[in-house]
């Protein structure tokens, strides 16, 4: 009998389920913020008691790197106590992981490449310098700071692993839903890195706008989980640092076992991907933008201006820090290593996600975020024009007035309309420009933010500089740009484009004809929307109102033989506006604009939902009732492209209409927009200042979104308090976006030709080319001093993969392929030419990035 029953009590032991006896489950716990955003005096003193307290706590920081020059100043036990347990970064016994130290927790789908990467290696760079023990291995936000391009740059700063969650924090945003315990997160390059995803069985929150349900480990989560097949379940929370505003639970389970899933076990990511999860998958995610699901309140006047700010010192610092390299290998300047790192600092602050989603929040002293990053920019833009000033006159020395010099910070040639600031009483003669053949070409002088400014024909080369003689004269431009009226319109014409613009109706362009492209009319005049319209929903009238609505009036500003700039100036119901459409002769793209002077605050947006932050309906997420700018295309089969840092994605979307929270689509305008065709029929790109998102559908015409007003996150009013002033450029095209090299086109405009009036010698060297890629394949992203050393970064937008040389007008001691992390990845194969210049063989696959250091570069 006892036999009998011990038999019995063994077999119904290894018959109760698996799950029920050993299944496990795990969780991500840490903090977020900073001194920034939230991490109040004494936070560090309770997260190491807290650690002291509960032996088997793991955490995971993201926490800004600045915060520790804060801590080690006023908090200074805490913070030698902290670095002490900071020491052990091992996978299975260390307690700490930074996963995530960028800067200044950026969202990185709104920014540039380039600040991407900069974000991770400045911010790396300060957390070593308080924990030089500091191991980067995952890569984990509480907010949706992720982005297509982030494997290769994560691999190439050395991390292994990343995850895609953000369970607690998503008022902003998510990641699509995909697979199970890991994933390989492939990017756009073809590069892979082991990725935590949000599961595909990973739901949002019901009664939630801001959670999925892997927020706290609940039974019904995990069990959810095992259900799908997930061995290792685990969820996330990274914690608001702020234990003085209730934050202040330590463990965020807390103790009461009944209440989540039992066993979990707290770890830090590494610890749980390298030993406690299955540890590798052939599940490969092709991750594209649009798996980023984001909703900020794009439209709002204080978005679109803290957008342009970050947009103007991004182009400005990149641009700044390419004359310095100019100025250190010809002038033999000291690199101005304080003013560009203070630059790059403020930029990244701006980007921080809070500047973008809650932009009216205070911080210290009673100043926005929005404040911040106003004063933020504008000591990286101010930087940025000391650095190009000194640059100048290191390489001109004093300025003078019988020529011009030009400097191109792009890997491209470039032949463009030029300017160049002259003095004032310049304009009440007559100009010409004379390039190193002698051959004389027409300029053309107009006022504009009360300076006087030359234009002129140009052509210069690749990372290089031109010179061109001034005299006095007037030389006959070969085609002039006209204008003139027809039946009560305005016909404009260049050597390109011919327009036609119907004051009647707002001033909206009729017709839009690409001459050299067929005469390709881009005006759908069958569209019930009109070209250029402004239109929205505005509340107090409950109805759609137009710019059409109301008569225009057409003035001409410039004409001359390279530009011709009219203004249209109307109303939007009871608010004045003026548009203004730019042609330049030779020109792809038709420079546009929109000022509108607002006479109050008026609500603009889909109205009639309450604010609660439980409602998953908001007012600001149907961009079709704010204002736009409309572009209805005669283009057949219409086809969305959009770029993204260091991505174009080609968008699978039906339309970008949702208005609940659970429905987000990615809907960003980054740099431009595609309009593209399935069938092969021509292209519309449309190119904007600023960071905001679009409309597109095939029952809505592509456009731009201008304006919101009215609720926001939190309820907050997104106001109106003074003009709207923005713009954007069209241009139309042949062929696809990588054909017709939208990407390069796009970075033309960021980064304008560098132009200063000098003295040229009689033995001046007119024309010289210090770098450039075989058939312009690659993107020159940055150029940057370290030392005696020049660290170069190139991008492949729009090219193939086969062998390209690179041509540097110089020499190094050594030349070496380097990763982000400055470790170097393979020797360069290089020859010295004839003509003491360098060939380098370059093979970058398409949207790869890669950086090239040349050790001791001298030309």
């Amino acid at each position: 009998m006892k036999k009998q029953s011990l038999f019995m009590l063994f077999f119904c032991i290894i018959s109760i389920p698996y799950s029920v006896v050993a299944q496990k489950a795990y969780f991500i716990d840490g903090y977020h913020g900073g001194v920034y955003g939230h991490y109040p005096v004494g936070q560090t003193d309770f997260i190491t008691n807290m650690l002291h307290q509960y032996p088997d706590w793991r955490i995971n920081l993201e926490v800004e790197p600045e915060t520790w020059d804060a801590v080690k100043l006023r908090d200074p036990a805490a913070y030698e106590e902290f670095k002490q347990l900071f020491e052990d970064q091992s996978v299975s016994t260390g307690r700490i992981e930074y996963v995530n130290p960028t800067y200044a927790q950026s969202y990185l789908f709104a920014t540039s490449g380039e600040s991407n990467i900069r974000q991770f290696s400045y911010g790396m760079e300060l957390l070593r310098k308080h924990f030089p023990s500091a191991v980067f291995t995952t890569y984990s936000a509480e907010e949706p700071c992720f982005t297509s391009s982030l494997p290769y740059i994560l691999k190439s700063f050395g991390f292994k692993y990343a995850s895609t969650k953000n369970p607690n924090t998503m008022w902003g945003g998510y990641t699509k839903a995909h697979g199970g315990e890991l994933v390989n997160w492939i990017g756009p390059d073809g590069t892979a890195i082991t990725t935590v995803p949000r599961y595909a069985c990973e739901d949002l929150q019901p009664g939630s706008t801001w959670q999925s349900i892997a927020w706290y480990n609940s039974k019904e989560y995990i069990q959810k989980s095992l259900d799908a097949g997930i061995q290792n379940p685990v969820g996330m929370c990274i914690q608001d640092a702020a234990w003085s505003s209730g934050w202040n639970k330590g463990p965020w389970l807390g103790q009461d076992t009944s209440k989540f899933y039992t066993p979990t076990y707290y770890k830090t990511w590494r610890d749980y991907i390298a030993n406690y999860s299955i540890g590798s998958t052939d599940d490969d995610w092709h991750f594209t933008q649009e798996d980023m699901a984001t909703s900020l309140v794009w439209g709002s006047q204080i978005m679109n201006t803290l957008a342009q700010e970050v947009r103007g010192a991004e182009n400005d610092i990149v641009r700044a820090e390419k004359m310095a390299v100019f100025a250190s290998l010809t002038g033999n300047t000291q690199w101005p290593k304080r003013l560009i790192d203070e630059g790059w600092v403020k930029l990244l602050l701006s980007q921080h996600h809070d500047c973008w989603i809650v932009p009216y929040n205070n911080l210290q002293g009673g100043r926005t975020w929005a404040d911040h990053v106003t004063e933020w920019t504008g000591v990286t833009r101010q930087n940025s024009q000391v650095v190009i000033g000194r640059s100048l006159k290191a390489l001109n020395g004093e300025s003078g007035q019988n020529a011009v010099k030009l400097f191109n910070t792009l890997a491209v040639d470039r032949n463009e309309i030029a300017r160049v600031k002259v003095p004032s009483n310049w304009s009440r003669a007559s100009w010409e420009v004379v390039d190193q053949e002698g051959k004389a070409y027409p300029t053309q002088l107009i006022e504009e933010d009360g300076s006087t400014w030359m234009l002129f024909q140009a052509h210069v080369p690749s990372f290089g500089y031109a010179i061109y003689g001034i005299q006095q004269g007037k030389t006959t431009a070969g085609d002039v740009l006209s204008y003139r009226q027809e039946k009560g319109k305005y016909v404009l014409e260049s050597d390109l484009y011919r327009l036609v613009i119907d004051p009647q109706k707002g001033g909206v362009i009729e017709s839009l004809i690409a001459k050299k492209l067929n005469n390709k009319e881009y005006v759908d005049a069958t569209s019930p929307w009109y070209f250029n319209e402004l239109k929205g929903y505005f509340g107090e009238q409950e109805k759609f109102i137009s710019s059409a609505d109301q008569p225009a009036r057409v003035r001409v500003v410039e004409h001359g033989p390279l530009l011709l700039h009219v203004a249209i100036d109307g109303f939007i119901g009871e608010h004045p506006f003026t548009q203004t459409i730019r042609l330049k002769q030779k020109e792809e793209k038709i420079d546009m604009g929109i000022f509108i002077d607002w006479q109050r605050n008026t609500a603009i947006g889909e109205t009639g939902i309450p604010f609660s932050a439980e409602n998953p309906r908001k007012a600001f997420y149907d961009d079709r009732y704010k204002l736009l700018v409309c572009f209805p295309a005669a283009i057949n089969d219409q086809q969305i492209y959009k770029n993204a840092p260091f991505d174009v994605c080609k968008s699978q979307l039906e339309n970008t209409y949702f208005n609940r929270w659970d429905q987000i689509k990615h809907t960003i305008v980054l740099n431009w927009v595609d309009l593209g065709s399935n069938s092969h029929d021509n292209s519309l790109a449309l190119f904007t200042d600023h960071t905001t998102s679009y409309v597109h559908g095939s029952d809505h015409p592509l456009a731009l979104t201008l304006q919101y007003s009215g609720k926001g996150l939190w309820g907050r009013d997104y106001t109106i308090t003074g003009p709207t002033d923005i713009s954007y450029s069209l241009m139309p095209h042949a062929g696809q976006w990588y054909n017709d090299r939208i990407w390069t086109k796009g970075e033309l405009a960021n980064e304008p030709l560098v132009t200063t009036l000098i003295d040229a010698g009689a033995n001046e060297v007119l024309q010289q080319s210090y770098f450039s890629v075989e058939d312009n394949a690659y993107e020159l992203v940055s150029t940057e001093m370290k030392g005696e050393d020049l660290y170069i970064r190139l991008f492949n937008a729009q090219s193939d993969q086969t062998d390209k040389l690179i041509t540097f007008g110089g020499k190094a001691d050594k030349i070496e392929w380097v990763e982000l992390s400055g470790e170097t990845s393979r020797t360069a194969q290089s020859t010295v030419t004839d003509h003491h210049a360098t060939t380098i063989t370059a093979n970058i696959p398409r949207f790869g990035i890669r950086t090239i250091k040349l050790s001791n570069a001298q030309l």
